[in-house]
């Protein structure tokens, strides 16, 4: 299995499975379907709702706990009259519970929203006792990582953000690498926008290879030592996406790929104050 060290010195497979929007009547036949095809990594949150069914797909496969490599997401807590540190410490155990597990390999939080310091420190915590082997982040912009870093004991293993061919966050990257925080991918085909699947650099560059566009982005990726996560219903694809650790691209190939990088979101922009009020105030039980 081909892994990043985290700087906890956890191993993380730099390939695993994502589960959003896959609806949860779907969720347990697919994620039984990439443990097939070899996954050990798989992603989803409490937000999806579906990770009770990630659950029952690692149970029903038999899978020994410690093969595997599971992540799920804090969401957002409101606690305006109590404790934001309790409320998430109660979260982690409706998650916990949900996925039927006793520990989790990685816990992030969801959004750069709400008292996500007094989340963290609830998190250190956690991790601390041993229910948590790494902690991290998702969509937090750089301004906003490195403050949590400056203020915290635990500096986060990984930041999920989204990372595809035209959003390829190499100054962002960049600086993670110099706080040993590990960028991982959602989004990797930018759920196929801008018509990733048929642009004609990446057409060319998977038809030299004899490849798919999709393995063309999750090489370039895991060549970047970016982690992956895509989703798929289907076998066939999740066999497809699995398989690129038999060829590589070429520094030219790299090269190229890098023009196609906009600088920008082509989904939402976590600063818009709109967004930062929709998600805010989204609630999950």
């Amino acid at each position: 299995m081909n892994t990043v060290t985290l700087n906890n010195g956890v191993k993380m497979p730099i390939l695993g499975f994502g589960v959003y929007q896959i609806p949860e009547d779907e969720t347990q036949a697919a994620v039984e379907a990439a443990l097939a095809a070899g996954y050990r990594h798989l992603d989803t949150a409490a937000a999806y709702g579906n990770e009770t069914a990630v659950g029952a797909a690692i149970k029903a496969s038999g899978i020994e706990r410690e093969e595997l490599f599971i992540t799920t997401k804090l969401w957002v807590q409101h606690a305006p009259s109590g404790s934001v540190q309790d409320d998430t410490k109660v979260a982690f155990d409706k998650s916990l519970q949900r996925l039927g597990l006793d520990y989790l390999d990685l816990y992030l939080i969801h959004q750069p929203l709400g008292d996500y310091y007094s989340e963290w420190r609830a998190m250190q915590e956690l991790h601390q006792e041993g229910l948590i082997r790494a902690i991290g982040v998702s969509n937090f912009h750089p301004d906003r990582l490195v403050d949590l870093i400056n203020h915290n004991q635990i500096v986060p293993a990984v930041n999920q953000v989204e990372t595809h061919p035209f959003h390829q966050r190499a100054e962002d990257q960049k600086l993670m690498q110099e706080h040993g925080v590990q960028i991982e991918s959602w989004g990797p085909f930018a759920e196929g926008r801008n018509d990733l699947f048929s642009n004609s650099l990446l057409s060319g560059i998977a038809e030299a290879h004899g490849k798919s566009v999709a393995q063309i982005v999750l090489r370039w990726l895991i060549q970047r030592e970016v982690v992956a996560i895509p989703k798929s219903v289907r076998a066939d694809r999740m066999a497809e996406n699995f398989d690129i650790f038999d060829f590589a691209l070429t520094e030219e190939q790299m090269s190229q790929v890098t023009t196609l990088d906009t600088e920008a979101s082509l989904f939402f922009d976590h600063r818009d104050p709109a967004m930062v009020s929709r998600l805010g105030g989204h609630r999950i039980d």
